[in-house]
């Protein structure tokens, strides 16, 4: 859908007049804009694989106490959301993004996995429940790369995945995870989170959404304080987690994350 096309959509479901709209930084999968209304009311407006999934999720995070924009309204194929501020990150904030964080994870569920697959680009994020954690993390988020990597890089991962067993915990409180929390889905005014903005959700280790915070950067000083306790073991696991972003990475954008993902598998010893 054409950045023209998606604003007056949005100004459609929300019942209005459109005045303006202009595109917002991002949007390598979706386009997302802030449009005006005749009236004066602001809105995000995003197109997505799925905006009632993304609409489900932010929700869920929302009933955590976690920052979310709520949202206004929705369709197939647009999703409007409440404006937040985004005026950058003061002292403070990377400890407020520890308690958000903390908050998200203590929501939980019996399985892991979630309702409905999802995606990112063309890549399915497979999300069929499961009570064994590393048969999840196996299955969904390594070996469903068969046939989309070199051979080599594919057989690695196979080896990785049958030794998974030992590796990771067996029943690690199912959390709930945003899914893809780096830093560029965190909206920060000042001393304070304002929201946790493109979720892929599911209920899994709470460490995965950790190691993603800190594969492309990390968070500032008082995040790990405010967050909690690390468990045993969490350095050694933060390759195998982190893979799962680096290899969707590697399948979108191309050769360029190679190394990327053979540095973290030769991090985890394959």
């Amino acid at each position: 859908m054409s950045p023209e096309a998606l604003a007056r959509r949005g100004a459609a479901l929300l019942g209005g007049d459109l005045a303006s709209a202009r595109r917002l930084p991002g949007g390598d999968l979706s386009v997302c804009l802030l449009i005006r209304l005749a009236d004066g009311r602001e809105a995000v407006v995003k197109s997505g694989p799925d905006p009632r999934a993304e609409a489900a999720m932010l929700a869920a995070i929302a009933a955590t106490g976690a920052p979310a924009p709520a949202m206004l309204a929705c369709d197939a194929a647009v999703l409007a959301l409440e404006v937040l501020p985004d005026t950058g990150a003061a002292a403070g904030a990377a400890a407020d993004l520890g308690r958000a964080v903390a908050r998200l994870h203590a929501a939980t569920a019996e399985r892991y996995g979630w309702p409905t697959d999802y995606a990112f680009g063309s890549v399915i994020i497979e999300n069929a429940g499961s009570d064994d954690w590393p048969a999840f993390w196996g299955e969904r988020r390594l070996l469903c790369h068969a046939g989309h990597l070199p051979r080599a890089l594919m057989r690695r991962l196979e080896r990785l995945a049958a030794d998974l067993g030992s590796r990771l915990p067996a029943r690690p409180r199912p959390a709930l995870l945003h899914g893809d929390l780096w830093g560029g889905n965190v909206l920060t005014a000042g001393a304070r989170v304002a929201g946790l903005i493109d979720p892929a959700c599911y209920h899994g280790h709470a460490e995965v959404d950790l190691a993603m915070l800190s594969l492309f950067g990390r968070p500032g000083p008082g995040f790990r304080e405010a967050y909690g306790g690390s468990e045993p073991g969490e350095a050694e696991r933060a390759p195998i987690y982190t893979l799962w972003p680096a290899l969707v990475h590697l399948r979108l954008f191309g050769t360029g994350y190679q190394g990327l993902v053979e540095g973290l598998l030769d991090e985890a010893g394959v």
